[in-house]
């Protein structure tokens, strides 16, 4: 697939083949997408949510009035989930929403992903992010002239320490490492921006060629 190709310096935009780049007809490979998504997302959740039934809230477990001829409501003790202060019906408890998704399906999720924006026009590359002082105005006018408005993932092997505070204080610009990239952070952008290592890091992950 022919992917636009920038010089460090932000500039060029021409088109330059990137071999192994993942091809697909059809809609192969979605529906590894999507659960490899929800999978993700289900990951994210801590899962520490927590309500006391009646039986943990703290009361006494009385009858609060006789059943008739007092004019109140035929309720029981305070810790009710009727009133306030009392225990919750089934409410949530800490639990574990971490979903398991397989090698394959995991890289079959990040090849569709990869295509999917390559065909969109979302994937660039650039030759290398080269950035001698962590300073945030001319790390942001270089990735203005790749890309001026929109939400922009930044991609490379190693994000060194320069690049992640020069960029740090726009709230467009998030950062990732090749090596830990998945479907999920590539769909979820308006445009990836890959340093020539990166992509060809990720094509050699998707084409089960990592070491």
């Amino acid at each position: 697939m022919n992917l636009k190709y920038y010089s460090a310096d932000g500039t060029g935009g021409d088109e330059r083949e990137f071999a192994g780049f993942p091809v697909f007809e059809g809609s192969k490979g979605r529906m590894a997408l999507r659960q490899a998504i929800i999978a993700i997302q289900a990951n994210l959740r801590q899962g520490n949510a927590s309500t006391k039934t009646r039986g943990e809230v703290s009361g006494s477990g009385k009858k609060m009035f006789r059943q008739k001829g007092t004019g109140m409501a035929r309720r029981g003790p305070k810790r009710t989930p009727l009133l306030r202060g009392g225990g919750v019906a089934f409410g949530p408890k800490p639990r574990d929403y971490s979903q398991k998704v397989n090698r394959k399906m995991r890289r079959l999720a990040l090849s569709r992903a990869l295509f999917e924006q390559g065909e969109s026009g979302s994937v660039l590359v650039i030759e290398k992010w080269d950035v001698a002082e962590p300073k945030t105005k001319p790390f942001a006018e270089l990735v203005a002239k790749i890309q001026p408005n929109r939400r922009v993932l930044i991609v490379d092997d190693q994000i060194e320490n320069n690049l992640a505070l020069a960029g740090r204080n726009v709230a467009r610009f998030h950062f990732a490492e090749s090596g830990n990239l998945n479907a999920y952070d590539l769909v979820r952008f308006d445009t990836i921006i890959f340093s020539e290592r990166a992509i060809n890091t990720v094509l050699a992950r998707v084409n089960g060629e990592e070491s």
